[in-house]
């Protein structure tokens, strides 16, 4: 590990596959490591089995900057200049301040996705907040250990509140089942300020045939309870494999 460091599981140019911006072309910045241990991860190398290379601020903006480059306009004639970053939990690492910082000054729009578990000054345009619901605790055949240490980290009300009142944030609920939904009701009765247009439901899974049959369900509850679907166009798009 070096001194002022973060470790980076990949960077990569692609398509915006959840929310609010959704299909805008993006620079993804993947860190590593994370405080959770989600038992339907889908970046477990940035998670479960944190990878990647330890990099400086300036490194990394200039990998970025090099995707810009090398790929040029996006697919509607003009500059790709949006920028997610994503993890793991980029909101453990105290660089995230400094590099969303000189991302915004170099013009960039910044989104963060992160659990809101930890808070960190960062500069962006939107915060995308994943809070885990029961169904994100670990199956029992991956240790007590972790079960602990995620049902100690996954709650954080004092963060949330705070992302929700300094920032333009949308909040994004991974849904299996009705009584995934009914937890979410329950969620959001503890933080009446949360706006509920900014509420989104996705449905869990890495297959497009499975996401369909949720969304089946899904889509219809949400329009019925003043809510949004959030597909996970990525998926349907990709496949679940890296750099997309």
């Amino acid at each position: 590990m070096r001194f002022n460091s973060m470790r980076i599981a990949e960077i990569f140019r692609s398509l915006q596959g959840e929310g609010r911006l959704t299909g805008t072309e993006s620079i993804f910045i993947r860190t590593s490591g994370c405080n959770l241990r989600c038992r339907f991860c889908d970046t477990r190398y940035a998670s479960w089995e944190p990878e990647g290379d330890y990099l400086s601020v300036e490194e990394v903006i200039a990998k970025v900057e090099k995707l810009v480059a090398r790929d040029g306009l996006s697919d509607n004639g003009s500059e790709v200049r949006h920028v997610v970053v994503t993890g793991g939990e980029p909101m453990l690492l105290p660089e995230i301040v400094p590099l969303c910082a000189e991302l915004r000054r170099r013009g960039m729009h910044v989104t963060i996705e992160t659990a809101g578990t930890r808070y960190q000054p960062v500069e962006c345009d939107v915060m995308a907040v994943s809070p885990k619901l029961s169904n994100s605790t670990p199956h029992a055949d991956e240790g007590a250990e972790w079960i602990a240490m995620h049902e100690r980290n996954r709650a954080a009300s004092d963060v949330v509140r705070r992302l929700n009142e300094e920032y333009d944030c949308q909040f994004k609920f991974v849904v299996d089942t009705l009584e995934d939904c009914r937890e979410v009701t329950v969620y959001l009765f503890e933080f009446p300020r949360i706006d509920r247009a900014r509420v989104l439901l996705m449905p869990q899974g890495t297959d497009p045939s499975e996401l369909a049959a949720k969304a089946s369900w899904l889509e219809p509850y949400c329009a019925e309870n003043g809510l949004t679907f959030c597909p996970r166009r990525h998926i349907e798009w990709f496949g679940c494999r890296r750099a997309t």
